[in-house]
C-alpha cells in the first residue's frame, strides 16, 4: 500500500501532524518503536489509575487555539501542579514563593521576603570577580544562597551528572520569584491532565487515540532497521527520532540525558499526598516521586496506589533520549546536523529529538500544526 506520510513516532509532534494530514484527505502509516502509540506521554491503566509511564506529564498553555484544539478532542481536568520540595525532610513549596520564603526563613512579608534575597544576592555578587561564570554563581545572583543550596544544587547537579560550578550560567537566565502566597508552578491560562470525552479515566491515550484515528499504525518496528522498505511506501517521511541517529551519528553523537524509572504498586490510598515531590538533596538517588492517583484530583476509586521514582541516567547510545543537553558545542554540532537535513528530500524533521529542542507539549502541538499547514 502507498502512503502520502509515514510518520516515524507516534508522540504529539506525530499524532498531531497524523490527524492534520489525514483531514486534508491524505493517507498515513504511523511508525512507533515501542509496544503501544503516545510516545513519552503513553500512559497504563494500572488499578483504576492512569500512569504515566515515561514521566510526568501536565499540559499547560497559554496559547487560546492550542487549547481549543486539544479541547476539541478530550476534556481536561482542571489539574494544578503544586509540587513540594523534600530536602533532608523538610519540606518547601514550589514554585518559589511566600510558603517558600515563610517556611525557610519565618518572614511573613514580601517585603520582609524581597529583602532577605536581596541582602544574599548582594553578599553573593560582591564575593564574585564580575558576571557570573557558571550555574552555581548565576543561580545564587538570582536568589540568594538558601534557596540555591536548600532547592536548587542538589537537584539540578543530580539531573545534569555534573556540578554546578562546571555547567555554564546561560542554563539559568532567569528564576521564577513569586511574592504571592501562590503555590500554582505554572502561570499559565490553561492547564489539566486529559481525560476521554466519555469520561474514560485513561490520560493522555484518549488524545493520542483520537488524533491518529483511522490511520495505519504498525508498533514495535524500528524505522531506521528498515528504512528502505518504510521509505518505498511513501512519498514523504515525518521523523521525529534523533536527528543525529537519523544520520548514523555520522558527525558525532549530539549530548542527551537519560532517564529512568522505577514503578511501584503500595498498599495505601495516598502515599505521599502530593502529585509530585521533588528531592532536592544531592544524597537521595531520586531527583522526584510522582503519585499518579493524584493527577485525578481525589478521582480515584481505587484501595491502592502507583509511585514512580525517578532516576536522572548518564545517555549512551543505543538508550531511550529524553531530553538534550543544551549547551554551546552541541549547539554548534545540532547546527552541521540542520544543515544536513535541509538537504534531505521529502523528509520532516519535528518534535523535541528531531529540532534538538526542550519543547513543551503545547508548543509541540503548535509546533506540529504550524508545520502541517503547509501539506501537500
Amino acid at each position: 500500500m502507498r502512503y502520502d506520510y509515514v510518520i516515524v513516532g507516534s508522540g504529539l509532534f506525530g499524532a498531531v501532524f497524523c490527524h492534520e494530514a489525514m483531514r486534508r484527505g491524505r493517507r498515513c502509516l504511523v511508525l512507533e518503536r515501542r509496544d503501544g502509540v503516545g510516545g513519552n506521554v503513553r500512559c497504563e491503566v494500572r488499578d483504576g489509575i492512569p500512569v504515566h509511564m515515561y514521566g510526568a506529564h501536565i499540559f499547560h498553555t497559554s496559547i487560546r487555539h492550542v487549547w481549543e484544539y486539544v479541547s476539541a478532542f478530550v476534556d481536561f481536568n482542571g489539574f494544578v501542579n503544586s509540587p513540594v520540595a523534600n530536602y533532608k525532610g523538610q519540606l518547601y513549596n514550589l514554585p518559589f514563593n511566600m510558603n517558600t520564603f515563610h517556611e525557610m526563613w519565618g518572614v511573613v512579608t514580601p517585603a520582609e521576603a524581597a529583602a532577605k534575597i536581596e541582602e544574599q544576592r548582594r553578599e553573593a555578587m560582591a564575593r564574585m570577580a564580575g558576571e557570573p561564570r557558571n550555574l552555581e554563581e548565576q543561580a545564587i545572583s538570582l536568589v540568594g544562597t538558601d534557596v540555591y543550596e536548600r532547592l536548587i544544587k542538589g537537584y539540578t547537579e543530580k539531573q545534569w551528572g555534573r556540578k554546578c560550578t562546571e555547567l555554564p550560567a546561560f542554563i539559568i537566565r532567569r528564576l521564577p520569584v513569586r511574592l504571592t502566597y501562590d503555590n500554582n508552578y505554572f502561570s499559565d491560562t490553561y492547564q489539566g491532565i486529559p481525560i476521554g470525552k466519555d469520561g474514560r479515566l485513561d490520560g493522555y491515550n484518549a488524545l493520542i487515540e483520537a488524533l491518529i484515528g483511522d490511520a495505519d499504525v504498525e508498533t514495535g518496528v524500528d524505522f531506521l532497521r528498515e528504512r528502505a522498505h518504510y521509505e518505498s511506501l511513501a512519498q514523504h517521511i515525518v521523523y521525529t527520532g534523533a536527528i543525529d541517529e537519523y544520520f548514523g551519528y555520522e558527525l558525532g553523537e549530539l549530548g542527551y540525558r537519560g532517564l529512568r524509572f522505577e514503578l511501584e504498586r503500595v498498599e495505601s490510598e495516598n502515599y505521599q499526598g502530593v502529585a509530585a515531590m521533588n528531592y532536592t538533596d544531592s544524597e537521595t538517588p531520586w531527583t522526584r516521586i510522582i503519585e499518579h492517583r493524584h493527577f485525578l484530583r481525589g478521582k480515584a476509586e481505587s484501595p491502592v496506589t502507583w509511585i514512580t521514582r525517578e532516576y536522572p541516567a548518564e545517555w549512551h547510545r543505543g538508550d531511550e533520549a529524553y531530553y538534550p543537553v543544551n549547551d554551546d558545542n552541541n549547539a554548534a554540532l545540532f547546527a552541521k546536523y540542520q544543515e544536513k537535513a535541509k538537504r534531505e528530500k521529502n523528509v520532516i524533521f519535528g518534535g523535541r529529538l528531531g529540532e534538538y529542542k526542550y519543547y513543551d507539549m503545547d508548543k509541540v502541538i503548535d509546533r506540529a500544526l504550524d508545520v502541517a499547514s503547509g501539506v501537500e
